[in-house]
């Protein structure tokens, strides 16, 4: 079987040991012995762990970013309604939260390397707060379309559906069974129909 090219080689390896031992621990000699290559292989691609742990996040993890851009530049899709499009976003944004913090939660740890990553993050114009505007910028085209009431609070919205999905990523670790209650298409369409009471004055 033809191997992979070097590129991709260490994007896998670095979501393998950023999963399994945490950013913090994911060195990037550990990523090059993991990928096959040298070191210095790994920073003609990549010039540091940080962009390298961007590039985990948005090729290897379940993508918001491309659900959310669909859906500003045509929101009735399809026709489409807002709750199908809102449990779509949700269920992305879940399944986005969930994989990603056991990868982040080292960053917490470690002042000086959450520094670094914040500073790669401004710098590759990314990070956390993007899919809340992305998620405000298509309801704000579904105001437009008069699918969502005028006076409706959108970017507030949009930070309670994201704030729902990244709670669920680790609140229930501490319980007795370690899940959430409900299973991840079921929370997805609840947290979408709430949203929407709240967007459109409809009763779930």
């Amino acid at each position: 079987m033809e191997q992979k090219p070097a590129r991709a080689r260490i994007i896998d390896a670095a979501h393998r040991l950023m999963l399994t031992i945490g950013l913090a621990r994911a060195t990037t000699k550990e990523i090059a012995r993991a990928a096959g290559c040298s070191e210095a292989a790994l920073y003609k691609h990549f010039p540091s762990k940080e962009e390298l742990f961007v590039v985990v996040l948005k090729e290897r993890l379940p993508k918001v970013d491309g659900v959310l851009k669909r859906l500003i530049a045509d929101p009735g899709e399809g026709e489409r309604t807002v709750e199908r499009n809102l449990t779509e976003i949700a269920r992305e944004a879940a399944l986005f939260y969930e994989q990603s913090f056991p990868i982040a939660a080292s960053l917490y740890a470690e002042p000086r390397l959450k520094a670094r990553h914040n500073a790669a993050m401004r710098e590759l114009g990314t990070g956390p707060h993007i899919p809340i505007r992305g998620l405000d910028a298509y309801l704000r085209a579904e105001q437009t379309a008069g699918r969502v009431r005028a006076d409706a609070d959108t970017y507030a919205a949009a930070s309670l559906l994201m704030g729902a999905c990244a709670q669920r990523a680790f609140a229930y670790d501490a319980t007795q069974t370690g899940e959430p209650p409900q299973p991840l298409d079921a929370f997805a369409a609840s947290v979408a129909r709430m949203l929407l009471a709240g967007l459109t004055g409809e009763r779930p």
